[in-house]
């Protein structure tokens, strides 16, 4: 029998409830398909800094480290204290540079669209989340105004904050190879590169540039590219038309979570973050506080989230099964929660049970 050990950070508000679902799903599901995952609980967010004084402690990204895999809940981040945001930084700290969130309609979720299926792949360590600013008045930005308006000729009011946005070769090549490869392992036939090159000639330029140099290697992937506001016009109107959209940071964050409004909200809408020797699957949904302990909100994201894992591992039978079982419920509709149906809808706990019957061998 195979056995794992997956770090497992719960999170914030409804982080706990919406995990433990996860949980529970995985146990179930690796008990039919004859392996075992042995969960190593870590904690991150406003709980940790009530604990450890720190948003995302040592420990915690030791055994992520160690285990290399992880199921994390969302994760709140105080205002006006720690990091910017601590998913941000916990990316980037394990250098998890490709987000992918994956888009399709499921039956049982009404929708505009009937046709829906596609992928984001987002570059998740640069761009405008490099966190680069520099507040307006202080010392730092007014020198900065300076050196830009001596070498550019360019006039900047003083009263400007300013935020840097950076795009490297390198990070660019990373996750441009990573989704033609993605692309070429799932059989997925076109990869579109999303951009502002337009207007950011250098930056957005370069990502179009690197991503489809990186592209000629993979004959058998189409390969085009779309400015980001055509992208959003063409994803609410013809959604069919994309396949694997390729997205700088910020891009990618906006677009993923159109495409989930697509096919039915952020309640259904999975994601993973995978570097070269490690990944965190986390749903894409936020931590709610208002919704924590009431054992009303809808577990399906964290538990897909945690079939992507399975799949990750290998286990592709296992993840097959669970995706499998979360969507017969949601077509079903009898078992589903008040985001799902206002009709008679059902607990958390509720929902998870009739997913674990579900499960399938």
């Amino acid at each position: 029998m195979k056995k794992y050990t997956i770090t497992v950070v719960p999170g914030d508000g409804i982080g706990p409830e919406v995990i433990n679902s996860a949980m529970q799903c995985i146990n179930t599901v690796s008990e039919k398909y004859n392996f075992s995952i042995n969960w190593e609980k870590h904690i991150a967010g406003e709980v940790a800094l009530n604990e450890y004084g720190s948003l995302l402690p040592t420990e915690t990204l030791s055994s992520i480290r160690k285990n290399k895999f992880a199921l994390k809940g969302p994760i709140t981040t105080p205002l006006g204290k720690g990091f910017r945001s601590v998913n941000v930084e916990l990316r980037k700290k394990l250098e998890l540079f490709a987000n992918v969130r994956p888009t399709k309609t499921i039956q049982g979720i009404k929708t505009n669209f009937s046709n829906v299926n596609l992928i984001v792949i987002r570059e998740n360590t640069e761009d405008l989340y490099s966190g680069i600013e520099f507040k307006e008045s202080s010392f730092l930005s007014k020198k900065l105004i300076k050196f830009v308006e001596k070498d550019s000729k360019l006039k900047i009011p003083n009263d400007s904050s300013i935020a840097l946005k950076t795009i490297s070769k390198t990070a660019t090549k990373r996750v441009a190879e990573f989704a033609f490869a993605y692309a070429q392992k799932n059989k997925r036939k076109k990869v579109t590169i999303i951009h502002k090159s337009n207007i950011l000639k250098y930056t957005d330029g370069l990502f179009v540039s690197e991503a489809e140099k990186v592209s000629k290697k993979f004959k058998s992937i189409i390969c085009d590219n779309l400015v980001v506001d055509n992208a959003c016009s063409k994803l609410v109107s013809k959604p069919e038309l994309f396949d694997i959209l390729l997205c700088p940071n910020l891009y990618g964050d906006i677009i993923s979570d159109l495409c989930s409004g697509l096919v039915g909200g952020l309640g259904i809408a999975p994601s993973a973050n995978i570097g070269k020797s490690m990944a965190v699957f986390e749903p894409v949904h936020g931590s709610a506080p208002k919704h924590s302990g009431k054992n009303d909100v809808n577990p399906s994201a964290a538990i897909l989230s945690g079939a992507m894992l399975l799949n990750h591992l290998g286990e592709i039978k296992a993840s097959k099964a669970l995706e499998d079982a979360v969507y017969s419920v949601l077509k079903e509709k009898t078992n589903v929660t008040y985001d799902i149906t206002p009709k008679n809808p059902v607990s958390t706990t509720e929902m998870t049970k009739a997913i674990i019957k579900k499960i399938k061998k």
